[in-house]
């Protein structure tokens, strides 16, 4: 049977997430990082197919998907969340394929920015993404420690947090900040973060005004985070990694781009460790994060 490209359903997400695992980890065991993901619910992809479906592609064979590409926009920035491929079917144009319906999406998008996070060694993908207009900006870093490591003498944070709620004040405030932080906004996707039971959110205050906010995972991920200062990064993340420690997870983490000194310096300081290493690729005009902590490499 011949391959086929077509809009992905809700009953195909699961089936896409079972092959983007499997995916992740035979390239990370290759390269000696041994499996980094597990399987869960689509959750994201699921919200993301239901808010714009044009995003979202399977490549199909016989009943069986080998390929998934999803992607989103907000704004004037289309990201792409994930582009995979079947580890016993790559080298045959499939995610060339898929790559084309994607940017077809961006196109139709009108979004200004082309975005997307990948693996630093993955160097394949990097040439069919320059090759679409996609350039190397910036590596990401994944920092991890154990809660109570963060813990152990962590000062009080020198902003307050204040739970982030539904109301228009502060969706207009999300707003300007992420505007200040990554040039758009995304409404939608704050929207998203406060109905998910497994996610906690806090605008950051510093002497009466809010400067940014950050969210904490029940995992202990920390993000998305964004300042309206570059100079308020470091005490952003600090505080959100009080947030964390003050939680139950066993482990605490974060995506902490090459760009923010502060937060990198304050993450070694507090015995964090670089695990994994991740590169933001842009369009041209984009990619300078210095006000922005990514939640993963789908979200961003």
């Amino acid at each position: 049977m011949s391959l086929v490209c077509r809009p992905a359903r809700a009953d195909d997400l699961a089936a896409a997430d079972a092959l983007v695992v499997a995916s992740i980890n035979d390239l990370t065991v290759r390269h000696g990082f041994g499996p980094m993901v597990t399987a869960g619910p689509p959750n994201f992809q699921l919200f993301s197919l239901r808010d714009d479906p044009g995003g979202l592609w399977v490549a199909e064979e016989g009943g069986e998907i080998l390929g998934f590409a999803w992607s989103w926009a907000c704004g004037d920035v289309w990201f792409l969340a994930q582009l995979f491929v079947d580890p016993a079917r790559q080298g045959e144009g499939i995610g060339g394929k898929l790559l084309e319906r994607a940017m077809v999406h961006a196109r139709q998008s009108g979004s200004a920015h082309k975005v997307l996070i990948t693996f630093t060694f993955n160097c394949v993908s990097q040439s069919l993404y320059i090759r679409h207009g996609l350039f190397p900006k910036m590596p990401i870093y994944i920092f991890h420690a154990a809660r109570e490591q963060i813990a152990q003498g962590l000062p009080e944070p020198s902003l307050q947090a204040v739970a982030i709620d539904a109301s228009p004040a502060t969706m207009e405030k999300l707003a300007e900040i992420d505007l200040r932080a990554i040039g758009t906004s995304r409404g939608k996707h704050h929207r998203y973060l406060l109905d998910d039971p497994s996610t906690t959110g806090a605008l950051l205050h510093a002497s009466g005004a809010c400067i940014g906010y950050a969210y904490v995972g029940s995992n202990g991920r920390i993000g998305p985070l964004a300042v309206t200062r570059p100079d308020m990064l470091r005490d952003a993340f600090a505080t959100a990694l009080k947030l964390a420690a003050d939680g139950s997870a066993e482990k605490i983490s974060a995506f902490l781009p090459g760009t923010c000194d502060g937060a990198l310096s304050l993450a070694v300081d507090r015995g964090m460790r670089m695990s994994f290493p991740m590169l933001l690729m842009a369009s041209h005009g984009y990619g300078d994060w210095t006000q922005y902590l990514p939640r993963n490499p789908g979200f961003m």
